[in-house]
């Protein structure tokens, strides 16, 4: 396995966010909900905003320069576009979210069939993955709408029963994502300890291993992702040239 000494075991990605038009004629991504990550923006560039569900409803927060928010489990979010977006995204337990930890909003229907949710939300064959990308988008954004609709009415019974859903749909994969927490972040918090505790102790030859790390030079195409096109940043631990 890699080893990576980026802090935290958190994964760091630029995002483009998307810029055509979808069923509700906003611009922007595919909302969908993590299981287990907390998710951040910092903002580079552009203007927009987070459209955002949870327990406390509808939400809308606006996106410019320099902002940064972040969501936690639980929260359906949606990024929009209203002008040249661009983002940082750090994500926590990196790895998790690529194992499965995001279930996007489709319609009720879909959610709950688990073959009907991997068509809709898979990207090959077909007639391209850009094409394929904005149908699932557009899927999302309806089910988002009915979420939406429910929650502004002070009805939050859709939103329980997409987490039961999504929550039943990722339920046989979940039993792999401890090992991720465990080798990623887990890990990290614990070298931290130890590092900590060798220091109150007088203990100081870790110092000694200290070193910069770079991340290679991003390359080919980006990905078309939930929010936007996505080009994740290798942080592993890399040799560095003399």
């Amino acid at each position: 396995m890699t080893t990576s000494s980026f802090p935290g075991g958190t994964s760091l990605s630029h995002l483009d966010i998307y810029d055509d038009v979808t069923v509700d004629g906003a611009c922007g991504g595919s909302p969908h909900m993590h299981l287990v990550s907390t998710e951040a923006y910092l903002v580079v560039g552009g203007r927009g905003a987070l459209q955002t569900i949870d327990r406390d409803g509808f939400r809308e927060t606006p996106l410019e320069p320099g902002s940064v928010v972040w969501f936690t489990p639980g929260t359906i979010h949606r990024a929009v576009n209203t002008g040249g977006l661009r983002v940082f995204v750090l994500m926590s337990n990196a790895g998790l979210p690529e194992a499965g930890d995001a279930v996007m909003t489709f319609p009720a229907e879909v959610v709950g069939d688990p073959a009907a949710y991997g068509e809709a939300a898979s990207l090959g064959r077909g007639d391209g993955p850009a094409a394929r990308a904005a149908r699932r988008r557009d899927l999302a954004v309806t089910g988002f709408e009915r979420l939406r609709a429910a929650a502004v009415a002070g009805d939050m019974a859709p939103l329980h029963e997409f987490y039961e859903l999504a929550g039943a749909l990722v339920r046989s994969r979940a039993a792999g994502w401890g090992s991720i927490v465990r080798e990623g972040a887990l890990a990290e918090a614990e070298r931290s300890l130890t590092l900590t505790e060798a220091t109150a102790r007088g203990e100081l030859t870790h110092l000694r291993d200290g070193r910069v790390h770079v991340a290679p030079a991003a390359s080919g195409e980006r990905a078309f992702g939930m929010c936007g096109r996505i080009r994740a940043y290798d942080v592993t631990d890399q040799e560095n040239p003399r």
